[in-house]
């Protein structure tokens, strides 16, 4: 990672939801999921928090490094149907080697829908990929 990184870089993300990210998109085979209305899917709002802090990191990557969220404290206050654009703005709030915080908020085009605070920590991909070949390796037939 390169030093440039600091607490109080900001980044905003946008994005327009679409069907394929309402609740019955979630888990497809779910019965239960199928019967909710068709809003951005809470799971999906984790994403779009992640994907707006893995944009506001990259500048300040190395090659070959990328990051991977470690944890979210997320709370989804208002539904938000498709059609409507999402802003996301992000706060990086510490930086501890390896390891970021953010403070997320989110709103669409009326109200705010949520905030987070999210944790993240770079790796180096190719070390995380061989990691993960050998657990694949390892696992219980």
């Amino acid at each position: 990672m390169k030093d440039t990184l600091r607490a109080g870089l900001q980044h905003t993300h946008r994005y327009r939801v679409h069907e394929e990210k309402t609740v019955p998109h979630l888990f497809p085979e779910a019965d239960s999921f199928q019967k909710m209305p068709r809003v951005l899917a809470t799971g999906f709002l984790v994403g779009l928090m992640e994907w707006a802090c893995i944009e506001a990191l990259a500048p300040h990557l190395e090659p070959g490094e990328g990051s991977v969220g470690t944890m979210i404290h997320i709370s989804h206050t208002a539904p938000t149907p498709p059609g409507m654009e999402v802003t996301v703005n992000v706060t990086c709030t510490e930086v501890d080697g390896r390891r970021t915080t953010w403070e997320i908020e989110a709103a669409d085009e009326l109200e705010s829908i949520g905030k987070a605070t999210h944790q993240r920590f770079t790796v180096n991909w190719d070390k995380f990929n061989a990691k993960l070949e050998e657990k694949r390796g390892e696992r219980k037939e």
